[in-house]
């Protein structure tokens, strides 16, 4: 199975069109937030759902040290993943989702009812416990919400967009569901795996 897009190039910058934060001069602010265009060809026989993964596993450890003036966060620093879109269910006959239809612009306290292929669910993404307790943007974030990594973080971070292949119509998860509960109920399931990622930094001395 192959996974592909037009709105980036596998391993390179994802285009601040599909990422939550982008630079404004000196600064950084919300940016468009709108999902990436996908596609996916080679679906094994006995394929019946699809499930959508986009996680980041470049994110620091220390939150104290996030955009913090006069602090770099190193390369080095131990890293955890943070999850941007979890999506279950995509129907069988599904072989594309297009630019921003799944999401367009960043939603305070997230977005109720996000679309999406019909017959899908969305699960809540990592910005629900980033933003938990900040009265203005908390809330039960779904679906896709774009890079905003750290504009003092010296690591290019990536977004692995992972489409599985799975041999059951719907999985067995709960009304709030995590990508870790697409995880443990895919298991047994899978069919086939498919993966592309780009890259995205907020800090102008990060490269490429």
């Amino acid at each position: 199975m192959r996974l592909i897009s037009d709105s980036f190039e596998h391993r390179q910058r994802l285009p601040g069109e599909f990422a939550a934060g982008v630079r404004n001069g000196d600064g950084v602010g919300f940016g468009p937030n709108r999902n990436p265009h996908l596609r996916w060809d080679g679906v094994p026989a006995g394929t019946k759902s699809f499930a959508l993964l986009c996680i980041d596993p470049d994110v620091p450890t220390v939150a104290e040290m996030v955009g913090k003036p006069g602090v770099e966060i190193p390369v080095d620093q131990p890293r955890c993943d943070f999850v941007h879109w979890a999506m279950a269910d995509i129907p069988a006959d599904v072989r594309e989702i297009a630019a921003g239809s799944c999401s367009d612009g960043v939603v305070p306290h997230g977005k109720r009812e996000p679309a999406g292929p019909p017959g899908s669910r969305q699960g809540l993404n990592d910005y629900t416990g980033w933003f938990a307790g900040n009265a203005d943007m908390q809330g039960d974030w779904r679906g896709y919400d774009g890079p905003f990594p750290p504009p003092n973080d010296l690591r290019l971070h990536r977004y692995f967009f992972r489409l599985f292949a799975l041999d059951v119509e719907r999985l067995e998860l709960p009304a709030r569901f995590t990508a870790g509960d697409v995880l443990r109920a895919m298991q047994g399931h899978r069919l086939a795996e498919a993966l592309v990622y780009a890259t995205y930094s907020l800090n102008p001395a990060v490269k490429d």
